[in-house]
């Protein structure tokens, strides 16, 4: 449990809300006492477990407030996370990651190894985005100035004045399959022969089935920021797709 002081007239109230890992939940301010039991459906409570009357006054000793049966204070559930698309300056992908990181925003940077070959004949493995000058951010769409303040970050990609939510599965398919299989980038591709996979961390994405040497591979497409990635898989991992 960690205590995170709550505002409230003439006082101040402390909440104590359990933490996910090292990301304490969100607090809402509260600007009403009589306001917040109604909210809470249940009254206050004193260290001591007696409950606090409304019309009473709230000292400064540390108060207990009732959670929901979801583990929070309710009003997260009314502004739901999506993944964004943020588009940062170029080769500043990394960076961007580590400022996300440190201000406890969930973020998903793809990343690849090529083989480089240096000026003195060797080959060395080098790290790269997978998607360059994009990485995915999980946030409420009314938190997205809190990506734009980071260091590096340009724009959110959007869809007129809005920010253009991605498809939460295709993101989280990417985030669990992709370390399972071998991949690699591919110019954006958005015609051939559409299969779907139906196994695997990815199934259910579609994309466009190539025939790369013996391999097969399927091309997997983000439309709205006109990437793709190329997927190796069996034949018996996919099945044509009729829209």
């Amino acid at each position: 449990m960690a205590t995170y002081p709550l505002l409230v007239p003439y006082t101040l109230v402390e909440l104590e809300l359990p933490v996910k890992g090292r990301v304490p939940l969100p607090v809402r301010k509260v600007a009403h006492y009589k306001w917040l039991r109604a909210y809470l459906g249940s009254p206050l409570l004193t260290e001591d477990g007696e409950a606090l009357p409304v019309e009473s006054k709230i000292n400064d000793s540390a108060v207990t407030l009732p959670l929901s049966a979801g583990g929070d204070l309710g009003a997260a559930s009314n502004h739901p996370a999506n993944w964004f698309a943020a588009y940062t300056s170029p080769r500043h992908e990394k960076v961007v990651a580590r400022h996300l990181q440190s201000r406890h925003i969930e973020n998903f940077l793809p990343i690849y190894t090529s083989i480089r070959r240096r000026t003195n004949g060797c080959r060395v493995p080098v790290a790269q985005p997978l998607f360059p000058s994009y990485i995915f951010v999980h946030i409420p769409r009314r938190e997205s100035v809190k990506v734009l303040e980071v260091p590096g970050v340009v724009s959110l990609v959007s869809t007129g004045r809005e920010p253009a939510a991605l498809p939460n599965c295709e993101i989280e398919s990417l985030r669990a399959g992709l370390p399972q299989r071998a991949f690699e980038p591919h110019p954006y591709l958005a015609a051939g022969e559409k299969v779907r996979i139906i196994s695997g961390a990815l199934v259910g994405m579609t994309g466009v089935l190539l025939r790369r040497k013996s391999n097969f591979r399927v091309v997997l497409t983000l439309d709205l920021i006109q990437q793709s990635v190329a997927v190796e898989v069996n034949l018996e991992e996919i099945e044509p797709f009729r829209q």
